[in-house]
């Protein structure tokens, strides 16, 4: 086999690498400096975060999604205004960039209005699923240019918070058909929506359900224990996987209690405070999504998700359609007498599929 045409698999290369071992340090070096270096390169950039949110009209989705990110990032609809229901499933997006204390997040919002609300919901998560695959589309065409962009713009969805209706009983058919498609994917985040309708044990006992589905379908949800890559991460996973689906309620306005400002719900009965533990398990959910496993969101969607559409798009490299700025390239040269391809001149580019050894990529 031409060694050109060989793709070692990680295994292999890691094993013919050389030993590394530890020298003693003479004095200070400063390499502990680059992590301020990638630090000052990482808020001169900033970061981007795209998060979908899916689940039935009423669920309190727009609501989450300001309450998450303490922004408007969406306009909630007036009380007593009738809003027509989509005749079919659309997907709208919004783009916003929050800045905290000098650190700049591009988000990117995208609600799936319509979904589950039809009398007939066959099929009805193709929609989403073909703009996920999408996504991935833009980022592989921008990718395998020759001459392509600095910084390829990432449109891909690193998130999918999924809202479950609270029943109290267990998923429903439509919900498990979606989500053993949707795993495959993208992460997906389970939650049960407007919880403050549920008592805690109608609460617990609905979590339990869920749980029980999941591990029935063999659904796995973010984060996943095939991804745990230490023991401490297997500890903090482990922790949060007890507790999905979270229970959530969501609330984009300020009450008094007991003389404090609280983000919270008012009803008759008193005021649901969005960010206590008692109450809901809002923090859970915001910690998992921003502050402990945002970057980690975003490693599994370009290392996993992207990864296993790339290959598959890969193996049919010859119906790759050649966008703008596609650089043309040389030929395959043809085999030499003795039966091995002839190394590309100076100048010219040559690639080769994997799969077909005569075609251009």
């Amino acid at each position: 086999m031409d060694p050109l045409r060989q793709s070692p698999s990680p295994s292999s290369s890691r094993a013919s690498s050389p030993r590394t071992f530890s020298c003693e340090r003479l004095g200070y070096v400063g390499i502990e400096a680059v992590l301020d270096q990638l630090k000052i390169k990482a808020m001169k950039m900033g970061f981007e975060f795209n998060i979908m949110v899916v689940g039935q009209s009423g669920l309190g989705k727009s609501t989450m999604v300001n309450t998450l990110f303490k922004s408007k990032i969406w306009k909630s609809t007036m009380p007593g205004l009738r809003v027509p229901m989509p005749q079919t499933l659309q997907l709208h997006s919004v783009t916003h960039v929050i800045e905290e204390n000098g650190v700049k997040l591009k988000l990117t919002v995208t609600d799936t209005p319509g979904f589950g609300d039809q009398i007939n919901n066959d099929k009805c998560w193709d929609p989403i699923l073909g703009y996920i695959n999408e996504q991935y589309e833009r980022y592989l065409q921008e990718e395998i240019l020759i001459t392509r962009q600095r910084h390829i713009p990432d449109t891909r969805v690193h998130c999918c918070v999924y809202f479950v209706p609270p029943t109290g009983h267990c998923l429903r058919p439509l919900d498990l058909e979606f989500l053993q498609r949707l795993c495959r994917a993208v992460n997906v985040v389970p939650v049960i929506a407007r919880a403050d309708s549920l008592t805690i044990e109608e609460r617990e006992a609905f979590r339990h359900r869920i749980q029980d589905d999941l591990k029935t379908h063999s659904i796995e949800v973010y984060p996943q224990k095939s991804f745990d890559e230490d023991i401490n991460d297997k500890i903090l996973n482990s922790k949060i996987r007890e507790r999905i689906p979270f229970a959530v309620v969501g609330a984009d306005r300020e009450h008094m209690v007991n003389g404090r400002c609280v983000l919270g719900r008012k009803t008759k009965w008193g005021i649901i405070e969005v960010e206590n533990m008692a109450h809901c398990e809002f923090p859970l959910l915001r910690d998992l999504l921003i502050r402990s496993h945002l970057q980690d969101l975003k490693d599994i969607t370009h290392n996993v998700h992207y990864e296993n559409y790339r290959i598959i798009r890969l193996k049919e490299s010859h119906a790759l359609p050649r966008g703008p700025g596609w650089v043309n390239l040389a030929p395959t040269p043809s085999p030499t007498p003795t039966g091995t391809r002839a190394s590309p001149g100076p100048g010219k580019v040559c690639r080769w599929a994997e799969d077909d050894s005569d075609e251009d990529f």
